[in-house]
């Protein structure tokens, strides 16, 4: 209460404001207005700032005094974030919200880099697949590739199988809307690669290895790896991070037909290897895996992909909290520092070794869905891993995409995970 007037004193007092994180107290002006608001902050709680464009009547606000520079670009994201609706399909304006002035000290370009990435991630995971399609996944890319400079190119349809991409192929072809691969590149050249790997399953019906009604729901976000790339990519393009990008999609819908791949079919991979189809709704790791063997092809010096790929990571760890797996003890340990720094957590688990075994098949080199009920997450990551060559700085990510309630600045609905850490682990990686 330093620096307040006795009347404002009382006037705090009879509210019973308590300065509870996210709790605001309005002072009221001579003219009877607002004139100044006190807000309750916990700096080891950054979405608290989110509270505000909430809480707060209708109006222009600025902060009093000047934040450090990490807080100030917390309190610009947060509240930018809390103000996102996805209104596409609504007749009605979504009501305005209090504007912030930017904060003294924010770093604005990234700030405002971060928002529309984020955004974007949101906007492309809460589009149904009516309206997100592997045409249109194709599309928001193309648009990113004509906003930022960057070079795209497609393999579409029976093209996949002509340019030896078999399991996306296979994966895809049962839909009228033809399956693809999305190709973006940026940067110089000789710089140092890093690629990206998104799983673009624009739905998931499970193939002929149906889902139930409740498990078909929301595999609109199942494309939810592809959104993150492309979200990802855009920051890595906006701070110019000296690097040779390239980001992969393998863009298809998983649906029944006549033409659709079955159980127990044996397809060959682009790596070589002799895939047997335990499940067809295990098709997440099939399309990876063609872009994963692509993507190590060229010895990148990091590569990520990130996916929906497992409800076994879900059980394990709940819907806010990625699963990652990675070989490399030094990448990990990079990547929850960055977590745990810009306060978007990750959490590491096992490529244990010992359960290659139930990935085991007497007909083929692989399969791609293990009949025992154990341990889903780690042996979809080691189905993975078998397309990536050893030695090779190789991290995915099991992400969920999607909040199932909202939270100050995370509404319910399509999310994005773990991109600010990767974001800030390439940028100290590859400083300009």
């Amino acid at each position: 209460m330093e620096g307040r007037t006795e009347a404002e004193r009382r006037w705090v007092e009879t509210t019973g404001f308590t300065a509870e994180a996210g709790t605001i107290c309005l002072l009221p002006g001579a003219s009877g207005g607002v004139e100044r608001v006190l807000f309750g902050w916990d700096e080891g709680d950054p979405w608290c700032w989110a509270h505000l464009p909430v809480k707060l009547p209708k109006g222009v606000y600025r902060i009093e005094p000047p934040l450090t520079p990490a807080s100030a670009d917390w309190a610009a994201l947060a509240w930018a974030l809390a103000g996102y609706q996805f209104s596409r399909y609504l007749d009605r304006k979504p009501p305005e919200c209090p504007r912030l002035v930017w904060p003294q000290n924010a770093h604005r370009a990234e700030v405002a880099s971060t928002v529309e990435a984020v955004r974007l991630v949101r906007d492309l995971v809460n589009t149904p697949s009516s309206d997100m399609g592997p045409e249109e996944l194709n599309q928001a890319a193309a648009l990113l590739a004509e906003r930022t400079g960057a070079s795209l190119s497609s393999i579409i349809g029976d093209e996949l199988l002509e340019r030896n991409y078999p399991l996306i192929h296979a994966v895809g072809r049962a839909s009228s809307r033809p399956p693809r691969l999305l190709d973006l590149r940026w940067g110089e050249a000789l710089a140092p690669k890093v690629t990206l790997v998104g799983k673009g399953v624009c739905f998931d019906s499970g193939g002929l290895d149906l889902k139930t009604a409740s498990g078909m729901k929301l595999m609109k976000k199942d494309m939810g790896g592809a959104a993150h790339v492309l979200g990802l990519a855009a920051m890595i393009i906006a701070a110019k991070i000296p690097v040779r990008l390239r980001v992969l999609v393998p863009a298809v819908e998983n649906a029944v037909s006549g033409s659709a791949f079955r159980p127990s079919d044996i397809l060959t991979s682009r790596k070589g290897l002799s895939v047997e189809i335990g499940n067809t709704d295990a098709e997440g790791r099939l399309v990876l895996a063609d872009a994963l063997a692509e993507a190590d092809s060229e010895k990148p010096d990091l590569l990520i992909d990130l996916a929906t790929l497992t409800g076994a990571a879900r059980t394990a760890l709940g819907p806010d909290l990625p699963a990652m797996f990675t070989p490399d003890d030094d990448l990990a340990a990079a990547i929850l520092a960055a977590a745990e720094a810009e306060h978007d957590p990750v959490w590491r688990l096992p490529l244990w070794k010992s359960y290659r075994r139930l990935l085991d098949s007497k007909v083929a080199d692989i399969n791609n869905a293990p009949d025992s009920p154990y341990a889903g997450a780690v042996t979809a990551a080691l189905f993975l891993q078998e397309f990536v060559s050893p030695g090779t700085s190789w991290v995915h990510f099991d992400i969920f995409a999607w909040n199932p309630s909202a939270r100050p600045g995370r509404p319910e609905g399509g999310e994005a995970m773990a991109i600010r850490a990767l974001y800030r682990l390439i940028a100290q990686r590859y400083p300009s």
